[in-house]
């Protein structure tokens, strides 16, 4: 083994050949258990970037935990075609050559989307490989591949056909940037301080009525103002008109419950064109509706003297000559949430349009039930009303899109008849007329239309297949908080839909990557971390077990580069403890170390001793411990769990417990150490596996593990053991305690050392006091080792007795002692002692004079206060430690 590790040569040569002989690949017909997971589909436009890392390497953990529990795993990966997204990156490039998508036409602009998904769509799949997702390529899919094309276009026939998909002019969110309709949850609100601009309405004949609203330049397209029927201020203006400014239209005044009186004058302008709500109004008073905007955003004809101007400037424009002709009453600030575009960032216009809608309301029924009968559970829990809240109050789904890279609306138009209906291939002729001159619908799908059916539409469906078979219902979807709506509610509903059956059982909600200031992590902020710098530069096994060890379920993740190297110097921790392993390993015949690698040399209970059987009762606490991490998605309790025991009890206490025997003469002691290292090793290198594959399968390799497994993948998951050899080894409750209690014991021995400035090289005197002699008996037997590992020249070990006057810790077999004769000049030290005790003193009587004052009490912010009272409570305690310290010295001296 090379004495440092270099992760970026191995963890290509493991990645490589785990592809290569087919370790990622599942087979329906093989049989057994199911464990199945489709990835959330990126979209094909984009890179690797730490929200990606985090859901990856959740979803790998998981894979490669049930793969090693023998399961019938199949991990399925694949890209979303990213309709609007993709667009915008295509025809940007064509902007740069002075085109635009109009200018090549439909057919010629898609050939030039599917030529830049070919060259550059790849580009987020090979960096998810290099972060180690052990994904079956062989089965990677495409939204817009043609086995998913046909289900997008079975599932719009048959909702088509059930009369769940209906075409109508509704209000919907629109973009002006994008020049498409979005649904709601595409419509991303932010809190915009904004304004209410408060306007006179005159009545005809004298007086007037005030209305306030944010959006000035919709009011050139009111068709009404409207009160609530019970406000007795307006029932004598109900059925009358008043004039509507700047465009000296005469408007109705009509009554409707939609309107609160107790908000502003209690009066609301009706805008049916550009506002949901007055959309509904308008529908049930039978008023016309006037759409004043362009899609692009600009005012059209219906804006009279607006027209051609850009909405916000004709917002201004409004105002001024508001101002101007006296019907400016005043101005509001006013903070309210604007809806902007989810891919563009534009401020999203409300909007009158054509468009194709999914009644909603009969597929949430079924997609409740299966989340409340149980069927399907969240974790955290607490999503589940997030989710419920949502369908409970669900509206229909606007499918259709103004754009052209997509799924195109299968709907055709017989120009003859003007019959319509859906198809699922495109017609010859009218299946009514039989005239041949039909035109298919423009838009295409929104995106998710085919994202929903990612469950089984990958598999196969609508054709019956062994995969969908055996792996639908998959068994766990890990996913964002943000697309609960978008993609994880509407699964559920399609599943139960189209299969019968819901679409997976667990949902796993992971936090949002934050860096250390708790800020999204975004360009414009310039805080964003690209992972493929941090595998540069630690590994991507430090990046993986460093995420899951600081991602508590469910809740947000705070990072800084500093905290990948916890990931890094855990690897090189155990690349260290598995040199010193297989350095002495070697020294053994060549038969009998192979012999032992391949866990052929079997423990010997009469060759065990304490520390030994502690190693073993901790390995298998270890091995019970993650698995029900595991199971619960614990993921960040199961490596703190393998963390804890590989660098605490293993690396630290265990190598260095051994030494002595592994230097020592005896030939029997040094396999019987070797023969439990070896156990408790390869063990520890599966349980770790599922978080940093690579380190693991080099290792696996390197210390001849491989004969159990070709791969550590396919290794089995490790049992506890069973109760018979627990008995036969003599592992208990006792030993545990009593090797715990012994290291409490060395622990203290070293503390004493440290307090008391003595060198960690140099040899040392300590005394013990057991509290009993069964206790001096058991210490005395382990005297070598506590010599050892308190790096002592002479220990004393004495039952009872009363209490020594000289340094010492009270454990719980005895109390310790430190002789300091002959170590320390107690003078000097009383002296050195007595001057950080006095500095100590001085910044106590600081902090404490800071407190008694009133004035800074009451107006310090509290986090300042809470500050001084910690350090208050730190000085106190280290005035304490050199009191006592103090005290030994001057004795001494």
């Amino acid at each position: 083994m090379e004495k440092h590790y270099d992760p970026q040569l191995v963890e290509n040569k493991w990645y490589q050949w785990w592809e290569e002989q087919g370790h990622f690949h599942a087979d329906a017909t093989q049989g057994g258990e199911s464990y199945s997971v489709v990835i959330p589909p990126p979209n094909v436009t984009g890179i690797l970037h730490m929200g990606h890392a985090l859901n990856s390497t959740i979803q790998d953990v998981l894979v490669r935990w049930r793969r090693m529990q023998g399961r019938n795993v199949v991990w399925l990966p694949g890209t979303d075609h990213a309709g609007i997204a993709t667009q915008n990156v295509v025809e940007k490039a064509l902007r740069k050559e002075g085109l635009s998508r109009r200018d090549l036409g439909r057919e010629k602009f898609l050939e030039r989307v599917w030529d830049w998904r070919g060259e550059y769509g790849g580009t987020i799949v090979r960096q998810l490989r290099k972060l180690g997702a052990s994904c079956d390529w062989s089965r990677e899919r495409f939204t817009m591949d043609a086995g998913l094309s046909e289900s997008v276009t079975e599932v719009f026939c048959r909702l088509y056909e059930e009369g769940l998909i209906y075409r109508g002019n509704y209000i919907v969110n629109w973009c002006p940037r994008c020049h498409t309709a979005l649904s709601d949850e595409e419509s991303e609100h932010q809190e915009t301080n904004g304004n209410l601009w408060h306007i006179r309405y005159p009545i005809p004949g004298g007086g007037e009525i005030v209305v306030a609203t944010t959006r000035p330049e919709t009011m050139l397209g009111d068709t009404a103002v409207a009160v609530n029927p019970a406000d007795e201020r307006y029932q004598a203006l109900i059925g009358k008109t008043v004039t509507l400014p700047l465009m000296n239209r005469a408007i109705p005044v009509v009554a409707d419950d939609y309107v609160d009186r107790a908000f502003g004058t209690g009066v609301v302008k009706i805008t049916p064109a550009h506002d949901p709500n007055d959309f509904q109004v308008a529908k049930r008073h039978d008023l016309p509706v006037i759409n004043v905007m362009h899609g692009d955003g600009t005012m059209n004809e219906a804006a009279g003297a607006y027209a051609g101007m850009d909405r916000f400037a004709c917002r201004k424009q409004v105002v001024a000559d508001l101002e101007a002709q006296g019907y400016l009453v005043k101005v509001d600030a006013h903070q309210h949430a604007v809806g902007h575009c989810y891919r563009c960032d534009t401020v999203v216009e409300p909007r009158l349009s054509l468009q194709w809608f999914v009644r909603m309301k009969p597929l949430a029924g079924p997609a409740i039930e299966a989340v409340r009968s149980g069927q399907i559970s969240f974790t955290p829990q607490r999503w589940e009303k997030t989710y419920f809240e949502w369908m409970d109050n669900i509206r229909d789904w606007c499918i259709s899109r103004q754009i052209w890279w997509g799924h195109r609306i299968p709907v055709y138009t017989c120009t003859g008849c003007a019959h319509e209906w859906a198809a699922r291939a495109t017609p010859a002729a009218c299946p009514k007329c039989a005239a041949a001159s039909l035109t298919q619908d423009e838009d295409v799908l929104d995106t998710w239309f085919s994202s929903w059916l990612w469950p089984f539409s990958t598999f196969g469906w609508p054709h019956a297949s062994e995969d969908l078979k055996f792996y639908y219902p998959t068994n766990d979807l890990a996913t964002a908080p943000e697309i609960i709506f978008f993609w994880v509610a509407r699964m559920i509903m399609a599943g139960c839909k189209f299969m019968g059956d819901v679409p997976f059982h667990n949902v796993y909600i992971h936090g949002t990557v934050r860096d250390d200031k708790g800020r999204k992590m975004s360009k414009s902020l310039g805080n964003s971390m690209d992972p493929l710098d941090i595998i540069e530069k630690y590994s991507a096994d430090s990046l993986r077990f460093s995420l899951m060890l600081i991602t508590s379920t469910g809740m947000d993740v705070y990072v800084n580069m500093e905290k990948f190297e916890i990931g890094r110097n855990f690897g090189t921790k155990i690349w260290n403890a598995a040199r010193f392993m297989k350095m002495h390993m070697e020294k053994l015949p060549d038969a009998d170390w192979r012999a032992l690698a391949a866990g052929e040399l079997t423990l010997d209970a009469a060759l065990l001793r304490d520390d030994d059987r502690h190693m073993l009762s901790k390995c298998e606490e270890t091995i019970r411990a993650v698995t029900e991490h595991l199971e619960k998605y614990r993921l960040q309790d199961g490596s703190l769990a393998i963390y804890d025991f590989v660098w605490s009890n293993f690396c630290d206490w265990y190598l260095e417990y051994a030494k002595q025997d592994l230097y020592g003469a005896d030939d029997v002691r040094r396999r019987q150490i070797l023969a439990v290292m070896t156990d408790v090793f390869s063990k520890a290198l599966k349980l770790l596996h599922p978080y940093m594959p690579f380190l693991t399968e080099e290792l696996w390799h390197q210390m001849g593990y491989a004969t159990e497994a070709e791969t550590i993948m396919k290794a089995p998951w490790p049992k506890p053991y069973s109760d018979a050899q627990n008995a036969a080894w003599g592992l208990n409750a006792e030993v545990t305690a009593y090797v715990e209690a012994k290291r409490e014991m060395i622990t203290a021995g070293r503390a004493l050392r440290a307090e008391y400035n003595i060198s960690p090289a140099q040899f040392v005197h300590y005394i013990v006091q057991a509290v009993d002699g069964a206790g001096a008996a058991k210490l005395t037997a382990d005297g070598e080792t506590l010599k050892q590992q308190l790096r002592s020249d002479n220990l004393e070990i004495a039952a009872g007795g009363g209490e020594r006057a000289m340094p010492g810790t009270l454990c719980k077999l005895g109390t310790i002692y430190l002789p300091l004769e002959g170590l320390v000049d107690a003078k000097a030290e009383a002296a050195r002692v007595k001057g950080e005790l006095d500095k100590a003193l001085g910044f106590l009587k600081g902090v404490e004079a800071k407190l008694g004052n009133e004035g800074f009490v009451a107006k310090a912010p509290p986090v300042v206060i809470e500050q001084q009272r910690a350090k208050q409570k730190e000085l106190t305690e280290t005035v304490a430690r050199l009191e006592k310290l103090h005290a030994t010295f001057s004795a001494a001296g």
